[in-house]
C-alpha cells in the first residue's frame, strides 16, 4: 500500500472589511482554490513538509523553534 505524501501551504485569505488572515491547507486544496478563483488568495509559502510546520509559520513562529523551558516561580 502506498502512502500519499502531501505538502502544505500558507496563504493570506481576504476578509470582508478586516485585514487578511493567514490560513493553512494542503497543496491540492490550494491548487483547487487557485483554479476556481485565480489570484483571490495570496500564497505566502508552499512545499511545507507537514501541517504542524505550516501552522507555526502561519502563527509567525520559527519553523523549528526549540521547546520552551518552564520557569520556576
Amino acid at each position: 500500500m502506498y502512502q500519499l505524501i502531501s505538502s502544505w501551504v500558507v496563504y493570506l485569505m481576504p476578509m470582508n472589511k478586516k485585514p487578511a488572515m493567514k490560513a493553512v491547507c494542503e497543496q491540492s486544496e490550494w491548487d483547487a482554490m487557485e483554479l476556481a478563483r485565480p489570484g483571490y488568495n495570496t500564497l505566502i509559502q508552499s512545499g511545507i513538509a507537514n501541517e504542524g510546520e505550516a501552522e507555526k509559520l502561519a502563527r509567525g513562529e520559527p519553523a523549528s523553534s526549540p521547546p520552551r523551558l518552564k520557569s520556576r516561580s
